[in-house]
């Protein structure tokens, strides 16, 4: 697993699939994952929930080493913003969270204003 990942790491992905509705979602975190299979849901073996995750194209190779595919997953933790909207996330967000809206096959996703929002309640008084 990985969270600062690179495009050249994702060349054989071919399809991006959304468990859930991405428009509400500030940020998701990605992750790379070693999995024995090039298509469809890999295990999920973290706290918080899969929300989506890559399928590989029939060229991609396995790892040399572990003989397993390189897949991302994106997922979200208890205390991520989306669950927890005045979490320890109400400003910002985690090194491996970008925004889903900017996820392709084969590009890694990048946080943008929307992914880094403050969480609604940090208003100043004199703005509510």
């Amino acid at each position: 697993m990985s969270s600062m990942l690179r495009n050249s790491q994702l060349t054989g992905e071919r399809e991006v699939v959304w468990l859930e509705e991405i428009g509400t979602l500030d940020y998701v975190r990605q992750a790379l994952d070693k999995v024995n299979t090039r298509r469809g849901r890999p295990r999920y073996e973290r706290d918080g929930r899969l929300v989506g995750y890559t399928n590989l194209g029939p060229d991609a190779d396995r790892d040399e080493d572990s003989g397993l595919f390189a897949r991302r997953t994106f997922f979200l933790l208890p205390h991520d913003r989306p669950n927890d909207p005045c979490g320890p996330y109400q400003v910002g967000a985690p090194v491996e969270a970008v925004d889903p809206r900017t996820i392709e096959p084969g590009k890694v996703g990048v946080k943008t204003p929307r992914s880094q929002k403050p969480c609604a309640d940090e208003r100043t008084p004199a703005s509510r």
